[in-house]
């Protein structure tokens, strides 16, 4: 997942997507008269004007195409987009270095018996849907490696997650290249001063919800909810990626770094 500055075959065929508020919209008429746009379907780059919200959603939506994924901010957050200019954007393209995300893939079974999948960008969670902390058996490989953790959830993150819920919950910032993986739990009740584990990205992590008739769980991959799971199984998917472009000087390795020294 090391960063690498991008090359394009040719000139960039630019395809513009927005998060569809008033501001992102404005961006995406004055860059597409200026610049033209490209159907996704022949696009070699897609250019996404919105939030970190948008940036996700984007990501999702081209996960495993490999077309690169320029983000400019026109939302409230913007961690994995790069300041917003309307001057020279074929340039920044070239210009740009590319980071390769790896996602999760979850498999949550229901207390029915039916099952449901999904993969992630940032996280996998699981949390409690009720006044009831959530009780929970961890195995990692198929092997218990806690009987019996007591907590509001615990989630799994990708590196490139490390920095947002995981962050929260006081988990552990990861560097963007590493092969691991963080299981941090929310608020945990016992054991009490448990913190989490790092974990190598080759790892299967499974979750049994304990008493979940009595204390149901959701499980949450990035923004797809499965509400009143029984089992949760998460692996990373070495076999799908998503490439990310950032200015030269701030690529996402750069600014996961920069979160570790707290600025």
């Amino acid at each position: 997942m090391n960063s690498r500055q991008h090359r394009f075959d040719g000139d960039a065929r630019i395809a513009f997507l927005d998060s569809g508020t008033p501001e992102a919209r404005d961006a995406r008429g004055r860059l597409a008269a200026r610049y033209g746009e490209a159907p996704f379907e022949t696009a070699n780059v897609i250019v996404a004007l919105g939030g970190d919200g948008l940036m996700l959603q984007t990501l999702h939506a081209f996960m495993g195409a490999l077309k690169p994924i320029y983000g400019m901010n026109r939302g409230s957050v913007g961690f994995l987009m790069n300041e917003y200019q309307e001057e020279g954007l074929p340039e920044r393209l070239v210009a740009a270095w590319a980071s390769t995300i790896r996602p999760l893939a979850m498999t949550a079974t229901d207390v029915a018996g039916a099952k449901f999948s999904a993969r992630a960008i940032n996280e996998v969670s699981l949390l409690r849907q009720s006044y009831q902390a959530a009780k929970m058996r961890i195995l990692i490989d198929g092997q218990e490696r806690m009987s019996e953790l007591i907590a509001d959830g615990a989630l799994v993150c990708t590196p490139a997650g490390s920095t947002a819920y995981n962050l929260s919950a006081n988990g552990p910032i990861l560097p963007l290249d590493s092969p691991l993986m963080a299981l941090t739990p929310i608020s945990a009740f016992r054991p009490r001063r448990w913190r989490g584990a790092l974990l190598p990205d080759k790892a299967r992590v499974s979750f049994e919800v304990l008493e979940a008739d009595k204390r149901p769980v959701a499980a949450v991959a990035d923004h797809y909810e499965i509400r009143n799971v029984a089992r949760v199984d998460i692996a990373m998917d070495h076999e799908t990626g998503c490439v990310l472009l950032h200015d030269p000087g701030h690529s996402l390795e750069e600014r996961i770094l920069r979160e570790q020294f707290g600025y």
